[in-house]
């Protein structure tokens, strides 16, 4: 019997605003929108290579606590970019928000941190 093959994951995030979350994704990421739900919408998905997020409207107006709200210093997604250098400057000339340069970790990574729309925090790591 062959082994069920994983091939893919798509992180969710709660947002206040799927709709400008997507577009930021879009214009400031270089994501693609792959889609809306219902009208108004609540629920978007965008991706960019074979790497999809998908947002989800929160229920009601309130603060929603990131990761770090939970433990100091930990964000809240990971990506991996082996050309981190061409990515980073691709963010920085689209006026991303660099929450922290690029950094060589103890473990041998090279890292950096941006902060999306909505707070949350995602390390980009080679």
């Amino acid at each position: 019997m062959t082994k069920p093959k994983l091939i893919g994951i798509a992180p969710q995030l709660i947002v206040s605003d799927v709709v400008q979350t997507a577009e930021y994704y879009r214009d400031i990421l270089g994501f693609e929108i792959i889609g809306y739900f219902l009208d108004p919408p609540v629920y978007a998905m965008v991706k960019r290579d074979e790497f999809q997020i998908h947002f989800g409207k929160a229920d009601a107006d309130f603060e929603i606590n990131k990761n770090g709200y939970y433990k100091k210093g930990c964000t809240d997604l990971i990506i991996w970019v082996p050309e981190i250098d061409a990515f980073y400057e691709e963010l920085r000339s689209k006026n991303a928000i660099i929450f922290q340069e690029i950094t060589k970790r103890v473990y041998g990574s090279r890292e950096f941190i941006i902060q999306d729309c909505n707070g949350y925090l995602i390390t980009v790591g080679d």
